[in-house]
Parts: structure tokens; C-alpha cells; sequence
């Protein structure tokens, strides 16, 4: 089974995401900050983390190369989630070690789509 974390203040955001994402497949946790998903990720690392562009505690760049630089076997596909479209954010999120971004508020088939891009079943 996969774990996706997803990392957003928002928690309608996350629950949205955990109902489309759910399955007997895939395994969704959630954190409401960033120290509070490093804490997860150093226990148990998540195949797939989706992250806040806007994290109210740390830069979502610094949160990515934290977690690049925790010691684990997994090695998460990364996706940072924007309320608009911001190339310095995304180009700042790949350059930490980033896959992608996608734009809230979501739809079931982005979500998924974006999921597919990362070649995981949900």
C-alpha cells in the first residue's frame, strides 16, 4: 500500500484530498504543518508528500530539502499545491527537490491526474 502525506493548514483541503485519494491502495495522512510533517516523514516516510506553497511555519522549499535530507529507503515524489500558478514558487520547489505542483481548490480528476503523472494507482 502507498502513503501520501498531505501537508496544508487547511483542513478541509486535506480532508477533500483524503476522500479522493482513500482506497485500498493508498493510504493518506495528514499534517497541518510543516515541523509536524517532518516529524512524520522521520518516522515514517510516505511515498508521494503533497505540501502547502505557503507553509505558516517554514518556506516550502526549506521543508522539501529537509525532507530530501532525512535519512530513508523511501524517496517521496514531491508536489507542491498553489492557490495560483507562480513560477518562482514552483521553479524554488524543483530546485529543492520537487516533482510538481498543482493549483487549489482541486478537483477529483486534477488530484488524480496529477497522482497518475506520478505513476501511482489511486
Amino acid at each position: 500500500m502507498k502513503r501520501c502525506l498531505f501537508v496544508d493548514d487547511s483542513s478541509v483541503i486535506r480532508k477533500v484530498a483524503k476522500r479522493i485519494l482513500n482506497s485500498p491502495d493508498m493510504a493518506v495522512v495528514e499534517a497541518s504543518t510543516g515541523a509536524e510533517a517532518l516529524d512524520m516523514c522521520a518516522y515514517n516516510m510516505p511515498d508521494i508528500i503533497v505540501v502547502d506553497g505557503a507553509l505558516e511555519d517554514m518556506a516550502t522549499a526549506d521543508f522539501i530539502r529537509r525532507v530530501r535530507a532525512l535519512n530513508s529507503r523511501v524517496k517521496p515524489q514531491i508536489a507542491i499545491c498553489l492557490t495560483e500558478v507562480d513560477i518562482g514558487a514552483i521553479m524554488r520547489a524543483k530546485r529543492a527537490g520537487a516533482q510538481g505542483y498543482l493549483l487549489k481548490p482541486f478537483t477529483r480528476p486534477q488530484l488524480l491526474d496529477r497522482f497518475r503523472a506520478f505513476d501511482v494507482a489511486a
